[in-house]
């Protein structure tokens, strides 16, 4: 069975697409049917921020200004930048 990114909101699932490794969460989230907000897609403004609550979406060593130490540590992806590997669980954050 291939691996999948799913989206949650809750213990509401809305939407899943098989795990591009060179695919963004925002490209994974398109391709399943929703939308994520963006802006910079640079991962400078923290708009595209999801929670990753299973699998692996890997951070860069020198963390782009949109996310911290903190954020990273409570599960905090941004999605116009990083990519899923394997099976991903995302939080889909209610806008700010």
């Amino acid at each position: 069975m291939a691996p999948l990114v799913r989206f949650f909101r809750g213990a509401t699932l809305l939407g899943q697409t098989p795990t591009k490794e060179e695919q963004t969460l925002v490209e994974h989230a398109l391709e399943a049917g929703l939308s994520l907000p963006t802006n910079c897609t640079s991962g400078t403004c923290g708009s595209c921020m999801v929670t990753l609550l299973r699998g692996r979406v890997d951070v860069p060593e020198a963390l782009p200004p949109g996310l911290d130490e903190f954020l990273v540590d409570e599960g905090a992806r941004l999605g116009c930048i990083l990519r899923p590997s394997g099976d991903v669980d995302i939080e889909i954050r209610p806008p700010i």
